[in-house]
């Protein structure tokens, strides 16, 4: 674990709120100067902390209404067919999200799809036709009480 200065977590929760404000916008809020500013941005993404800057898209409003995670039981566990699963699965542009999870199944995804036919499609043509896979379970999100990407770093 790196430790953070306050400055540090200053930096960090306003670029969590906002990727796209700039450096004298950061400093300001900061009280520090623009080179200082950018140093410590610049150290905070050579660290690996700040892995990248995105921007978080509306999915109905882009034409996605279908969020669905999906429970996936392997056939097998052997390292050569976990490997090709995960390669297929990264692949996959409806899998956003892949965890490797401990419990009563190997991989947890969240898919999202413009809609029910697409998801049907995704299941039958690319998740279920793969080696590796025995089960799938899938869970439609109806709704989302929260959906955040902001750490808290105080």
């Amino acid at each position: 674990m790196i430790n953070l200065d306050e400055t540090d977590k200053k930096i960090l929760t306003i670029l969590q709120q906002n990727s796209k404000a700039n450096i004298k916008e950061i400093g300001l809020k900061i009280s520090l100067t623009q080179t200082p500013t950018y140093e410590r941005i610049k150290r905070l993404e050579k660290l690996g902390i700040i892995q990248k800057y995105i921007a978080v898209l509306n999915k109905e409003k882009i034409g996605y209404t279908v969020e669905v995670f999906c429970q996936v039981t392997l056939l097998v566990h052997s390292k050569e067919l976990i490997t090709k699963f995960e390669k297929a699965v990264n692949a996959m542009e409806e899998v956003i999200e892949c965890f490797h999870v401990a419990g009563n199944y190997d991989y947890l995804l969240k898919v999202i799809v413009k809609n029910m036919n697409s998801y049907q499609y995704f299941l039958k043509n690319k998740l279920s036709v793969l080696d590796s896979v025995g089960n799938v379970q899938s869970t439609f999100v109806m709704s989302s009480t929260k959906d955040n990407s902001i750490f808290n770093l105080t």
